[in-house]
């Protein structure tokens, strides 16, 4: 028997190998679930908690931007924003309430993607910035929406207190 030059010759794949690499390919996957949980907790977290400092230590602008949009109560608003982003991160940071952490991160970001970046009232010119902003936002809500969905992991404040 001669031994074909290519692997696609080789018609039907090998079960065996299949089976076996498809198997160590999710087993691989299943032992980086708590490293991965972890670090989408920190890079999520690290992008709510400089934004609520700074809604903290910059109030009044934070009061004046709330107001040029016309919002309501933007004093009440500010603080509720800077409340929501610095608590919700030091929630995922420590992964504790994550999943309602999460949430309330999903929900305030998604409702400030329609009142902050607004793209589709903005002159063609100038939407493009906005526009990418607020899929970007989009993109975070999906985050939080799968961490709030599976969990913050082992390597949590919420795993530990689930042990006892």
């Amino acid at each position: 028997a001669t031994t074909p030059r290519c692997w696609c010759l080789t018609w039907p794949p090998d079960l065996y190998f299949v089976t076996t690499f498809t198997q160590e390919f999710f087993t691989m996957f299943t032992s980086l679930q708590n490293p991965l949980a972890l670090a989408s907790r920190l890079l999520l977290a690290a992008l709510f908690l400089p934004a609520g400092i700074s809604k903290l230590t910059g109030f009044a602008g934070t009061v004046g931007y709330i107001t040029s949009v016309g919002l309501p109560m933007p004093t009440v608003a500010a603080a509720v924003a800077a409340a929501v982003e610095v608590l919700g991160s030091l929630a995922l940071i420590f992964g504790v309430g994550t999943r309602f952490a999460a949430l309330a991160l999903a929900f305030f970001t998604l409702v400030a993607s329609f009142f902050f970046h607004a793209y589709w009232n903005l002159p063609a010119d100038k939407q493009m910035m906005q526009q990418l902003m607020f899929f970007k936002n989009v993109g975070v809500t999906g985050g939080l929406l799968a961490l709030a969905a599976f969990g913050a992991g082992a390597w949590s404040l919420d795993a530990r207190r689930s042990d006892r």
